[in-house]
């Protein structure tokens, strides 16, 4: 048992001053006692500064972070874009082994712990060995990244992406794609076997790469067996208007519009990106209670877009981080970005405030981070009794200073 004292806490969304903290041997807080009196926190560890939870990373793709800043230079006269950052990406992709996969994500895992997260999910299609033969061991590159995860200290959300052509109507992958050959039975088992082991602070849920890379029989028969689990299930969406484009071509539907009008989607879904997300299609995954998740900072390193925060705010929607390619690992990064972008888009400042129609542009952030945990993966980022006890000092008097004055 561990029991701290703070004389200021984020919970429930408002500051709350003299907060005992009180986590018990599992790991998770059993008590959350605001105003408390002094004889009843007499020998708590006294905290320095304002408390708040560590943030869920809902997206990441761990093996990418050895690429972090080497991509920023462009061959003269010829285009640069998403697609051909891809292109390099998958050349990192097909070299590394389960040893530098840990070594990697040890690192990174380890960078995200100190910015302030408390868990990440980690978006996982590096399946196969080099030559694209399945390993002996198919939890070879899994385990690699639990390792990670328990040496780090952070919570990890296992999601083995199920990937398996390389466009709409494709006959199969590419051959740079070739470890990421993957079925539904084969992630199934890995998120099975993850979740066997009962290891705390490590769960797995499922991940489908895209639309275009996994078809509606594939994805219904892996969804099927994931809400049979509880599991949580996200896909990258409408990333791209290349992306849209070939789905209207394929499909005659965007790929949002098409996702809600044959899939289950509902509280346990997060689509991540959704940049190219229209008005109405933000109104469906509302509706469907489904999450969002945002990526500023790799948002705005590819190029992909501006998210459309201020409709998604208006509307209530759910919504959490990532880093993703992890060009940044600071959450106040992430948030920072995310309400620049919206102002620059609409020549206005506090976009995220008005549109959630409170004061606090930091506050009305944090909250959307923390407010996605759950949907992204099943538990709670919050100072409340059954929470996994992940904290952070804030190292700042308020939310605000705490992201915009850096």
């Amino acid at each position: 048992m561990v029991r701290l004292f703070t004389p200021r806490a984020w919970i429930d969304g408002a500051w709350a001053d003299d907060v005992l903290l009180v986590s018990d041997a599992g790991g998770r807080w059993s008590e959350v006692t605001a105003n408390c009196p002094p004889d009843q926190r007499a020998g708590a560890e006294a905290i320095d500064g304002p408390v708040v939870p560590a943030l869920v990373n809902a997206h990441s793709h761990a093996f990418q972070r050895a690429i972090a800043g080497l991509t920023e230079r462009s061959p003269v006269g010829e285009q640069d874009d998403f697609w051909s950052w891809r292109d390099r990406m998958y050349r990192v992709a097909l070299s590394v082994t389960p040893a530098d996969l840990e070594r990697i994500a040890t690192q990174l895992y380890r960078e995200l712990a100190v910015s302030g997260y408390g868990h990440v999910c980690e978006f996982h299609y590096v399946h196969n060995d080099v030559d694209g033969r399945p390993y002996a061991d198919p939890l070879a590159m899994p385990m690699a990244l639990v390792r990670a995860a328990r040496a780090a200290g952070i919570g990890l959300t296992l999601l083995p992406t199920l990937y398996m052509r390389s466009g709409f109507g494709a006959p199969g992958l590419r051959d740079d794609q070739r470890r990421f050959a993957s079925t539904p039975a084969s992630v199934l088992h890995i998120a099975g076997q993850v979740n066997a082991l009962r290891l705390p602070g490590i769960d797995a849920g499922l991940a489908l790469h895209s639309l275009r890379a996994v078809d509606e029989g594939a994805m219904r028969e892996a969804v099927q067996a994931a809400n049979r689990a509880g599991w949580p299930i996200h896909i990258h969406v409408a990333e791209q208007q290349r992306e849209v484009d070939d789905c209207l071509a394929h499909h005659g539907k965007r790929p949002i519009e098409w996702l809600l009008d044959r899939m289950p989607v509902d509280a346990h879904w997060n689509l991540v990106h959704a940049t190219q997300a229209t008005a109405d299609e933000l109104r469906g995954v509302r509706d469907a209670l489904a999450s969002i998740v945002l990526c500023p900072t790799t948002e705005a390193n590819l190029g992909d877009g501006v998210f459309d925060l201020r409709t998604w705010l208006q509307l209530g929607g759910r919504w959490s981080i990532g880093s993703d390619s992890h060009v940044g690992r600071d959450w106040r990064e992430e948030l920072r970005l995310l309400e620049y972008s919206q102002r620059l888009v609409h020549r206005q400042r506090n976009v995220a405030a008005r549109a959630a129609g409170r004061e606090s542009t930091g506050e009305v952030l944090f909250d959307g981070a923390v407010g996605g945990a759950v949907a992204a993966c099943g538990t709670p980022c919050a100072l409340q009794a059954g929470a996994p006890a992940r904290w952070q000092v804030l190292g700042a008097p308020s939310l605000d200073e705490a992201i915009f004055s850096a």
